[in-house]
């Protein structure tokens, strides 16, 4: 796992570049990230402050439209504040062109985990790369503050590459529908996910 000191503030548009995937075998081992170096025109990653709210608000909108509102997901965001200190932007030459909110939950009780969405790029700078460059940054910083699991609902073959792997079915449950298929968790410490299962609720919710 790369940890925050390895990766560097900014990086350039660039290609993605990812070790091999492991092996099928082993579904949660982990693998480590290519960084890219940087060019003239720099990626700046930083934390989400105050003041991006609106600025994060309209790149959700252009890249994911109102269908977002009615995923799963939201259910456990909507008690949870709009940022945590894991969330994370991206901008080029003061644009923000892509976000990735963390938001702190509990599974089965237990905390030390994270859900991942929304990532959002802006369709103008989509299939470059800033996504994955973004998400990896921010899980590596999450890892370095003892962060120890990440999951989230989306799409196995783009998120692997960040370490994302299926949940076995019914260990880890959220207050909806979601196709198991697509719950997907990340180990930040080795081992993690077998000490995680239950319902995953924001970290500030009362059971």
């Amino acid at each position: 796992m790369l940890t925050a000191a390895q990766l560097p503030l900014c990086v350039a548009p660039f290609r993605p570049l990812f070790s091999p995937l492991p092996s099928p075998s082993a579904p949660f081992a982990r693998h480590s990230l290519a960084v890219p170096m940087p060019t003239s025109e720099p990626f700046v990653i930083r934390p989400v402050r105050p003041e991006d709210g609106p600025a994060i608000a309209s790149l959700h909108a252009r890249a994911m439209g109102p269908g977002r509102f009615a995923r799963t997901a939201y259910r456990v965001r909507e008690c949870a504040p709009d940022a945590s200190p894991h969330c994370r932007i991206g901008l080029l030459d003061d644009r923000l062109v892509a976000a990735v909110r963390f938001t702190e939950v509990t599974i089965g009780g237990r905390g030390g985990a994270l859900l991942l969405g929304p990532l959002a790029v802006d369709p103008a700078f989509a299939n470059r790369g800033y996504g994955r460059g973004l998400a990896a940054r921010a899980m590596a910083e999450a890892g370095a503050a003892g962060i120890a699991l990440v999951v989230l609902v989306g799409d196995e073959p783009y998120y692997a590459r960040l370490g994302f792997r299926r949940v076995p079915r019914g260990r880890i449950a959220l207050p909806g529908p979601v196709d198991p298929d697509r719950l997907l968790a990340a180990e930040l410490r080795p081992g993690a996910l077998a000490e995680y299962s239950g319902l995953v609720r924001c970290q500030s919710q009362r059971v």
